[in-house]
Formats: C-alpha cells, structure tokens, sequence
C-alpha cells in the first residue's frame, strides 16, 4: 500500500494544503490506495512523467503516443457497436478468459427468489434493471427515454433529504454533506418490481427549449428537462426530498482511471483558485465501505465511490437488488417501511453466502476494468490539430486535464505505468445553476459535477445509438453539452459561443476524433 512517505519530499510538500479537506482519519489517509499494489516511483521517472505530461505546445502533429489513448492497453477502433466491449489491448492471453467469464457475469439477467435457478436468483424485489448489461448496453452510455413507450432502463432519479441532526458526518470529514435516505423510498427510485410487488415509481421527464444564438448566425436549442417521480407506489416522497437524475455512462478505461496515483490528481485541485483562472476543482473525499477508510472518489457522475469494486458492488445492491460482500443487505434498497420488500424471499444464504459472493463480484471487476479504450485514427489531420489548438486556447484543458501515467503496479500489467489521454482531472467543479441538481454527495455540492472523462466520445452514436451527453443525456450533441456548461465553465463556453465558425466546426472535429 502505498503511503505518504512513498512520495518525494516536494511532492508532499505540494499537497500539505490538502490535509484540511478532511478530519479523523487524518488526510494522509486520501493519499493512500489500498486497492493497489503499488511500486513507488524513482525520481528519474517522476522526471519523466512531468516531461511526457507538460502542456503541449506544438499543434502542427499529434503528442507521441497521442493516437493511443490506453496506452498499450489501447485496442484498434472498430467500426461497429462493440467498439466498448473488446479487452485491454495488452491483456495476457490465459487472462481472456476471465474477461469473457466477467462478462457473463456482467450480462447476466438475475430471477426472483424462490427458483431452482438457485445461481442466478435473488432480483428486487424492487430494481431498476435485470443486469448490468441492461443499463450499460454494449458497455456504452445509457439513453433518455423518447416518448410513452420508450423506457428508462438505463436512468433512474437518486434521492435523499438533508440531514436534520439524528445524522452526523461520523467519517469526520471536512466538508462533507450529511444527508439521509428518503424514509420510505431509500437512496435510489426503482421503477420495477417482482410480482407481487409495486414499483416505486415512473419517471417523468418534462422539457422546454431554450434557444442560443452563435456567432455566424447560428442557433441552438437546449432542451431543459424538469424531473417528477409520477405514479408512486408507497406514498408521498418526504417534503424535502432532493432527486437527481442519473444515466448510466460508457464503461471504458475504468481500469485506468483507478491507477491514476491520488497524488497526481489532488496536485491539480484548486479548491480556493489561488491562480485565479476561475477553476477551483475539488477532490471529493469519500468514505469506503470495503476498506473502511477516507479515500478518494473516482467513480460515479459525482466521483462518490472510490474503487471499480465498490461501484460494481453498489449497483448490484442499488440497481438490480442484489447482496453482496459490501452490500450485504439481500433486499436491495428497500426500506424498512417497505416492509413485505424487507421479508421477501431473497437468494442469499446458499453456498454463496451472498446472492453475488466475493468470486463473482471480482470477475465483474475484473471485466469492468479491462474495458480497453479505442485508438484514435485521425490525430494527424489538419483539422483535428485546428481543433486541438482551438481546444487548448479555450483553456478547455483547465478541467479536462489531457493525460496521465499510471502507477507501477505488481499485479495488474494491463495498466501499469501506462501514459494515457481521458482528458479530465477527475476532480469535482461547480458547473453553474443550468445544471445543478441541488442534492449533495460526500463533498460534492449541488452544483459540483466530476469532469467526465472524454475519450471514446465521438463514438458514442456508433455504440449507443444516439448522442445523448451530460448526467442525464440532456444535450443531443457535443456541441449542446458545450453550452449548457456554466460555473467555473461559463468563460470557455462565452468563448465557444463567441469563436469564428471554422474554429467551433474545428473543435468539436476534435472532439469527436477522441
């Protein structure tokens, strides 16, 4: 495990600043990664991560490596909807198994207890989904619902009330936001249930249009959703109910992103924008239930979860009902004003012991993980190095940091000490009143969202079908997620709306060649 005495002295000193962002456990703590088997960096490397990692400055051709953003993890792009779905690039062969036994598991559609599908049973009662393929379809990102018939499979709308005292922040983390479940709808609005059960809900999406006017005469129109939670199935949500709206985003480079060292992350937070660029990006701090520290939050919209394991864990608890190791409770979400949800026959208490035991919920892990990014072809065309500049000098880069290098690891080579390109900081950003959802989470305030992760983006249509962006696939094009942008974001959106039209149809070039 890698602690802080495994950092050379001035990064330490760097990050003595941070040590407020939480209490007892000390902040030390966030530094450590537990999940990893880490093998401490030499200064000659440090030295040459900084050189690989500095700004770039020549846009006449692509950064080395550029093209392969996974580093040799990096697979060929391909030209169907399984581009997400292919192993790391650099994955041993006696290993793909796992990952196609993962899989399984991942695609896995659970039944409800009692059933003589006894590895297999255990849903609900009250879900969101059979499995985690049905919300991750084809490992990509979830989609709105379009009209009466469509569903809302890969979407749901979390929930909690602010905490009115009986809840204390008993992680003694700084800055946290206390809060509680609903009383009777608990964290997460299911709108599916086991016969003989009621589902919680129906979500209820409401738009209107807002039109923006473009330099060159162009106009866009935003769509601006309001959320309600119709047709409940319990009773009235409590008056102070805070709902957000959440779809499921794509699934590759997880991996990566774990083994980025916290250290290099929490370098590039900002909190009091002592640079005074107008970016104050916040690490969020959260409490890991598998490991029972304060760790840093990397997954999730609102980076609330610390490791691909506790995420994988949480949505098999949360999304399908399904206990675990982490998880344990063998009825899913329910409350205990649910009460006949509480006392349904559940699937736990086997030979699993868990309705996913530990072996089952590594192998999901594991292919969560090894989800390889696509290479890029086209990171040599004119065009896209226009783009390239024009996303530079717009300061998009301020939050959508370009590239990292991974730890050395012992036993994960797929990602060890890989230079890798996801272009975000994985830190927490105030992103304006447009897009809050004024529920807090950990540390993430209500109008805090982690930066999402870029690459892949511009094959979203090929693999999901649509261009549905942002948390809740508001925007239906890259160019609409630009423009809902405020916050710390405002400035370069004013720049994107204000830009010359060859430089705009440059950038977003750009972006969709990630």
């Amino acid at each position: 495990m890698l602690t802080l005495r495994s950092f050379a002295p001035w990064i330490v000193a760097s990050l003595l600043p941070l040590f407020s962002l939480a209490g007892s456990p000390s902040a030390a703590d966030v530094l450590d990664e537990p999940h990893l088997n880490i093998i401490p960096r030499t200064a000659d490397e440090l030295a040459r991560i900084a050189a690989v990692t500095a700004p770039t400055k020549d846009f006449d051709a692509p950064n080395p490596f550029e093209a392969n953003p996974g580093g040799a993890a990096t697979v060929r792009a391909r030209t169907n909807a399984d581009a997400f779905s292919q192993p790391s690039g650099n994955i041993a062969f006696e290993d793909e198994l796992t990952f196609k036994i993962g899989n399984g598991l991942f695609r896995k559609l659970w039944v409800s207890s009692p059933s003589s599908t006894l590895a297999s049973d255990g849903l609900g009662p009250l879900f969101n989904a059979r499995s985690c393929q049905s919300c991750h379809i084809k490992d990509g990102r979830g989609h709105t619902p379009e009209g009466p018939d469509d569903n809302a499979i890969s979407m749901f709308l979390r929930i909690s009330i602010p905490s009115t005292g009986e809840a204390t922040n008993i992680h003694d983390i700084k800055g946290y936001f206390a809060t509680l479940p609903d009383p009777t709808y608990g964290t997460q609005l299911q709108d599916f249930a086991v016969p003989g059960h009621a589902a919680e809900y129906r979500m209820q999406i409401d738009y209107h249009e807002i039109p923006v006017k473009l330099s060159g005469g162009q106009v866009v129109s935003l769509r601006s959703p309001t959320y309600s939670a119709a047709d409940l199935g319990y009773g009235p949500l409590d008056p102070h109910a805070m709902l957000s709206p959440r779809m499921t985003p794509q699934m590759i480079g997880l991996g990566l992103l774990e083994t980025i060292p916290a250290a290099d992350i929490l370098a590039l937070a900002d909190p009091d924008d002592a640079n005074r660029d107008g970016i104050s990006g916040r690490p969020n701090i959260v409490w890991s239930q598998e490991f029972g520290m304060s760790m840093l939050g990397r997954f999730g919209l609102k980076a609330g979860m610390p490791t691909i394991r506790e995420q994988a864990a949480g949505a098999f608890a949360g999304d399908i009902g399904i206990s675990n190791p982490i998880f344990a409770d063998p009825f899913g979400d329910c409350s205990t004003i649910q009460d006949a949800c509480v006392k349904a026959p559940n699937g736990a208490g086997d030979v699993r012991g868990f309705e996913i035991d530990a072996k089952g919920l590594d192998l999901v892990t594991y292919y969560s993980r090894n989800l390889a990014v696509p290479a890029r072809n086209d990171a040599g065309d004119p065009k896209i190095l226009r783009g390239k500049r024009v996303f530079y000098e717009t300061e998009c880069t301020a939050c959508h940091q370009p590239n990292f290098v991974t730890h050395r690891l012992v036993d994960r080579p797929e990602q060890s000490f890989q230079l890798i390109w996801p272009y975000t900081d994985m830190l927490l950003h105030d992103m304006g009143e447009g897009l809050a959802d004024h529920r807090p989470e950990a540390r993430a305030s209500g109008r805090e969202w982690r930066t999402a992760p870029l690459w892949g983006i511009g094959m979203t249509e090929q693999v999901s079908g649509h261009k549905n962006f942002l948390h809740d696939g508001r925007a239906r094009s890259i160019l609409e997620a630009i423009l809902w942008h405020g916050g710390e974001a405002e400035h370069a959106r004013t720049r994107v709306i204000d830009m010359p039209p060859a430089d705009r149809d440059a950038l977003l070039s750009y972006l969709e060649s990630l």
